[in-house]
């Protein structure tokens, strides 16, 4: 069963993505809020990127993978967060391939 969150998404004027957050018991994360820019004007992230959210989920299944709670189950999940992370992966190399990552350019 999940546990109950609060989880807010946030638009720009133009309708992008930008910020927000998602609040619960033991769960505080504030989202990515704007485009981090390309060369030069690249500037620091101010918020999570889901792929770290992803990738933390996996590392705590493979911490209960290596204990006593070794499951089929455990290594489905964790298959399945990695593919994730790999067509986000995907997603970001043809971005950068096109010349648009860090921007709102579809």
């Amino acid at each position: 069963m999940l546990a109950k969150y609060e989880a807010t998404n946030e638009t720009d004027e133009n309708k992008n993505p930008t910020g927000g957050s998602v609040k619960g018991v033991g769960l505080s994360i504030e989202w990515q809020d704007g485009p981090l820019g390309r060369g030069d004007e690249r500037k620091d992230s101010n918020g999570a990127f889901v792929e770290t959210v992803i990738d933390a989920a996996r590392q705590r299944i493979e911490f209960y993978q290596a204990s006593k709670f070794k499951s089929r189950e455990n290594a489905i999940a964790i298959t399945k967060l990695q593919e994730a992370l790999m067509w986000l992966n995907k997603r970001t190399e043809d971005r950068e391939q096109r010349k648009v990552e860090g921007t709102h350019i579809v």
